[in-house]
């Protein structure tokens, strides 16, 4: 063990942590690239495999997963490379002293050469069904595991909350992601703005991503900007009227100090015309309480609400006939139980293979599968080989959309995925959509 760990790659040294492209090689777990030098040695590294990404089992809670992320595994893919100056690293720790020549060979020309089956993103999916199978070279289709999981696993987990959130709110409530502060690092808040958008969200709070998606940012004020103000210029009221003279449509956040008293004075100046309050965000206290007062106040203010806002909090809100017309949501958002994602060997030069380990058993074989409705409602997946054909009103959900590493058709944008995310959710059964106590759907197996 101290042979992979005492010699660090010293050439690859630096301070800054932030990924680039060029070094989605080195972005994986060290075992992908030493199993990929004993393939070598083995001389089975071009012998074609299948790799299928499933979940054995749903997060806690969940009756199913909106499928998310395929479009940074196809950039991944795309871009994976290995530069000189890497290799050099990798040499330089001792660990591949007994690595096959051709192995360097392999790594300083690498370009992914396989298949990339998926489902389309915003597809529900239960346990046991494929997000996607990679089909090349066994080295290659070892080498990517850890990035795809990374970003599958944590995509499908944000668009399954988002998509919870947008089923339980209602297709007229505004949904902003606002977790950016709470995401588990700077890239993961990306791709959760990009997957809740994707999902059905409204707008996201980074605005990074929000540029980089083509969206507009959205986002309020906050506290300090209150507290600073106020405290400079006087009161809260001569800080609201200061952030509403730069930002007049942007809304104004009144719990700082007194909730209602901030509600009332802004009242009083609506009725004078000396402002147009177009928003509020009210981000603690009895929220439903406070936003029954405070629409009496102002009734032709749209009032948004922040603060551990989850799926469960809006259901109990809308029950409660709270007047709210947007959430704020963060934290409930970006974390949580992690979706448990697997990447598992099922194919090897033409011969089916399978796990046996107790409560880890996988399927053996390619897979597709199939998916029937009944009057609009989903009635049942069927999990079978590649090569079965349908059964009748059936469709299928895994496509071919890379081949030989080569991109077969363009990948959606986030409004398409979020229409579908949509659908396919209202397309579940009530019972499977429930927030507690969900159902879920058991795939059957014809394999």
């Amino acid at each position: 063990m101290s042979a992979i760990t005492d010699r660090p790659a010293i050439s690859l040294k630096s301070d800054t942590l932030n990924i680039a492209t060029d070094e989605y090689g080195l972005l994986t777990d060290l075992y992908q690239l030493t199993m990929g030098a004993c393939y070598v040695h083995e001389n089975c590294d071009r012998k074609r495999a299948s790799f299928e990404l499933f979940v054995r089992r749903l997060p806690e809670g969940f009756g199913y997963l909106i499928a998310m992320g395929i479009t940074q595994a196809v950039e991944y893919l795309q871009n994976l490379r290995f530069t000189s100056e890497q290799i050099e690293a990798l040499q330089a720790t001792g660990i591949f002293a007994n690595a096959d020549r051709r192995f360097w060979e392999l790594l300083k020309n690498f370009r992914f050469e396989g298949d990339l089956w998926a489902v389309t993103e915003g597809t529900a999916l239960f346990a046991n069904e494929p997000f996607l199978r990679i089909e090349a070279p066994l080295w290659q289709a070892q080498l990517v595991e850890t990035y795809l999981l990374n970003t599958i696993n944590y995509q499908t987990l944000i668009a399954t909350r988002a998509a919870r959130m947008r089923d339980v709110a209602g297709d007229d409530i505004t949904l902003l992601e606002f977790g950016t502060r709470r995401a588990f690092s700077p890239q993961a808040s990306l791709w959760a703005a990009r997957a809740a958008l994707a999902a059905g969200m409204d707008a996201t709070s980074n605005v990074l991503a929000a540029l980089k998606l083509g969206r507009q940012p959205s986002g309020t004020m906050a506290h300090a900007l209150v507290m600073a103000l106020a405290a400079t210029e006087g009161s809260e009221a001569q800080a609201f009227s200061a952030f509403h003279q730069v930002f007049p449509n942007s809304a104004l956040l009144i719990d700082t100090f007194d909730t209602i008293a901030a509600a009332r004075n802004l009242a009083e100046k609506v009725r004078s015309g000396e402002m147009q309050v177009k928003g509020i965000r009210i981000d603690s206290g009895d929220i439903a309480a406070i936003s029954k007062e405070v629409k009496d106040l102002l009734p032709d203010t749209s009032i948004f609400a922040s603060g551990d806002i989850d799926e469960a909090e809006i259901l109990r809100l809308k029950a409660l006939g709270a007047p709210i017309d947007g959430y704020g949501i963060g934290t409930k958002l970006v974390t949580g139980a992690p979706v448990n994602g697997v990447y598992k060997l099922v194919e090897i030069d033409n011969i089916p293979v399978s796990k046996k380990s107790s409560g880890k058993q996988t399927i053996a074989g390619r897979k597709q599968i199939w998916r029937s409705f009944e009057n609009g409602i989903m009635k049942g997946d069927r999990l079978t080989h590649i090569s079965e054909l349908p059964q009748a009103n059936e469709q299928p959900l895994l496509e071919c959309i890379m081949h030989n590493g080569e991109l077969l058709k363009s990948l959606e944008d986030l409004t398409a995925i979020a229409k579908r995310t949509r659908n396919s959710v209202q397309s579940l059964p009530q019972a499977v959509r429930n927030i507690t106590e969900p159902e879920t759907i058991p795939v059957k197996v014809d394999m």
